[in-house]
């Protein structure tokens, strides 16, 4: 922690975008309207899974968190993103660009272990039915969550014990609109290559690693739904599409960026925005479209207030 004080780069220059003033508004307009739908609709579900008692149940319990999670993870970065867009120069203190760092990763932990929980929520449901409440018991989901953050948090630090004490004596440009391990330690006055390796032996293996986990899991719940009766499949296909749909968008910038973490191009950053904004505000649209359970519960309470007001 010594090197910390010893660093003379106090502060980060994002390079954020775009250039262009017109694409710039463009862009603050679309990410506020984007953020807005991330904390109403997510909020919004937690809401309905707290007020609906219909809901009481392990996967929407699961289903709220992830919903947290998600506004957790995009208020990490889409404010100061959304702030930026219309600033000349961008800046993070170099406190601030660590701080990010960890919470984006401790966030990321999380949802990948809320994932992990969620799928086998469903393969329980729909291939042990009859053991569903004995084994997803309120303890195991309360567990659950209790492992995401833990998980979350040692991935971070993991990593942030290299990074803390690199010396940054110089460059401090970043090619983003957000601080992460692979740019800013391309940033450090040191040799980079164990560094590089940590990150892509602990975020690349976490993130391919838990991507096949669950494909895995949800092809071989089809095939025992298949083998079992062929007519179940389509509707073992309904109910896993908003998880699988889910899983794909969360992790396919997470592999890009993190198993080959040091790209020559910028096209990271792009992509990254689909985890930060887009993801977390296309999740209670999934979940509410695809969800029967969700939709009825939207109608009870549509009802109740209607019936409230007169």
């Amino acid at each position: 922690m010594n090197q910390l004080n010893d660093s003379t780069v106090a502060e980060f220059v994002l390079l954020g975008l775009s250039s262009s003033w017109e694409t710039k508004v463009f862009l603050m307009l679309t990410f506020s309207m984007l953020y807005l739908g991330i904390i109403l609709g997510n909020l919004f579900i937690v809401i309905l899974v707290i007020a609906d008692s219909h809901l009481h149940s392990p996967m929407y319990f699961l289903l709220a968190n992830l919903s947290l999670n998600d506004v957790w993870v995009s208020c990490t970065t889409v404010p100061k993103m959304i702030s930026d867009l219309l600033k000349e120069r961008k800046v993070i203190s170099f406190h601030s660009c660590m701080a990010q760092i960890c919470f984006i990763h401790i966030m990321g932990g999380v949802e990948m272990v809320l994932l992990i929980a969620m799928a086998f929520d469903r393969y329980i449901a729909i291939c042990k039915p009859l053991h569903y409440l004995s084994i997803m018991s309120p303890k195991i989901c309360i567990l659950f969550v209790i492992a995401g953050w833990v998980t979350g948090v040692i991935h971070a630090l993991s990593q942030f014990s290299f990074v803390i004490n690199l010396p940054f004596c110089g460059p401090n440009k970043v090619d983003s609109f957000y601080c992460d391990f692979p740019r800013i330690i391309q940033l450090a006055c040191t040799d980079r290559d164990k560094f590089e390796f940590v990150v892509a032996a602990n975020s690349g293996f976490m993130s391919m690693g838990t991507f096949f986990l669950l494909l895995l899991s949800y092809v071989f719940i089809l095939v025992t739904v298949w083998k079992r009766s062929s007519g179940d499949l389509s509707k073992a296909l309904v109910t896993l599409s908003a998880h699988i749909t889910v899983v794909v968008l969360f992790f396919t910038p997470c592999m890009f960026l993190y198993v080959w973490p040091f790209p020559t191009s910028s096209i990271d950053k792009y992509l990254f925005i689909a985890d930060f904004a887009i993801t977390p505000a296309l999740n209670p649209v999934i979940y509410t479209l695809r969800n029967k359970d969700i939709r009825v519960s939207i109608q009870r309470l549509c009802k109740r207030a209607g019936h409230d007001r007169y």
